[in-house]
């Protein structure tokens, strides 16, 4: 059962980052590629409808982490309190940013608001790379759980570079939404913005697969296991594809192929840590594990019987919602709700 969830968590992981993931992008992306309150509105309602529903899944991950591995969410939530309260402060502030821009009758407010908006989504999508890059490369914690260090020692070299590759997978993300769903001239620059920012992701992924042999131990289940190497080919494959069909202003098929590298990407680092959870770099004995942190398997039972019936009901429910909102995005209303 420990593995079974060990799963579910990186699955529920993998769907945040899709699908919260073009709006991170979006949102970060705002300033650079809106050039007027048109604009603006435009990529505001291209997300509306589905940003609050998208971050179901980050809660979902959370309640998984909470339920299925107690231990583990204790050590993470003490020993990197910092950190994740930096990324709640960020989300916070996006959230803050898209709810209440449109409530706001001076265009200074406004433009404050926006201003949340961008710096949450920044913020977030950075900080989400620096923390799974630490998680993969082991933070130090002791047998007690305890930290030994500071927000500081999370901003190593590999850290780093974990944070700058999820923002341009993010940025890639986001732009290939706006051309998915704005037209005229935001929806041109986002063409633009998407080709050049999945050039310079395929470097980034290079670099990131190169630094992770050096810097982690991810590699040694994939060793002892060769059949697990698909992963680190799908998600490949996928970036692959997303560069042809950006090329040819697929911009649909390039969605779902730059998902499958999201999906898949995550993939290949929660497995290549299992069975840790929140692996040491102190001494492996230390590490925060499917097997030290579990519930109790009857708990553990019972989840999975409540997962397997709402899940689908949120899977099919968020389908519905982008079914629905599936026109391009307008940008002459007030606000998203009547955005189409």
């Amino acid at each position: 059962m420990e593995t079974i969830w060990f799963i579910i968590w990186g699955v529920l992981w993998g769907a945040y980052f899709i699908l919260d993931g073009y709006d991170l992008g979006a949102g970060a992306l705002m300033p650079f590629l809106a050039k007027d309150e048109y604009d603006r509105k435009k990529i505001f309602n291209s997300i509306g409808p589905f940003w609050d529903g998208n971050e179901v899944w980050l809660v979902t991950a959370g309640g998984v982490t909470f339920a299925a591995f107690p231990g583990t969410y204790a050590t993470m939530f003490s020993a990197l309190y910092t950190a994740l309260m930096l990324v709640l402060f960020a989300l916070i502030a996006r959230g803050a940013g898209l709810a209440m821009r449109e409530e706001a009758e001076k265009p200074s407010l406004r433009s404050l608001w926006d201003g949340f908006f961008f710096v949450g989504s920044f913020v977030a999508a950075l900080l989400f790379g620096v923390f799974f890059a630490n998680i993969f490369k082991g933070v130090p914690i002791d047998g007690e759980g305890v930290f030994h260090g500071n927000l500081f020692t999370l901003l190593n070299p590999y850290g780093l570079l974990g944070g700058l590759f999820f923002l341009v997978f993010f940025f890639t993300h986001g732009s290939i939404w706006l051309a998915l769903k704005t037209d005229g001239d935001l929806g041109e620059r986002a063409e633009r913005a998407a080709k050049k920012f999945w050039m310079g992701l395929l470097v980034l992924a290079v670099l990131f697969l190169i630094f992770t042999a050096v810097a982690t131990d991810v590699y040694d289940n994939y060793l002892a296991n060769p059949a697990l190497f698909i992963l680190p080919v799908l998600a490949v494959a996928a970036l692959l594809l997303s560069g042809l069909f950006i090329m040819k202003s697929d911009w649909f098929k390039a969605w779902f192929a730059s998902a499958g590298f999201i999906f898949s990407t995550t993939l290949f680092g929660v497995i290549g840590i299992y069975p840790a959870l929140l692996p040491s770099n102190l001494d492996p004995a230390f590490s925060r594990t499917i097997h030290n942190t579990a519930s109790s398997p009857l708990t553990l039972k019972i989840m999975l019987g409540v997962v397997l019936v709402f899940v689908p009901i949120v899977i099919v429910y968020q389908a519905w919602v982008h079914k629905v909102f599936s026109g391009k995005a307008g940008g002459t209303h007030s606000g998203y709700h009547d955005g189409y």
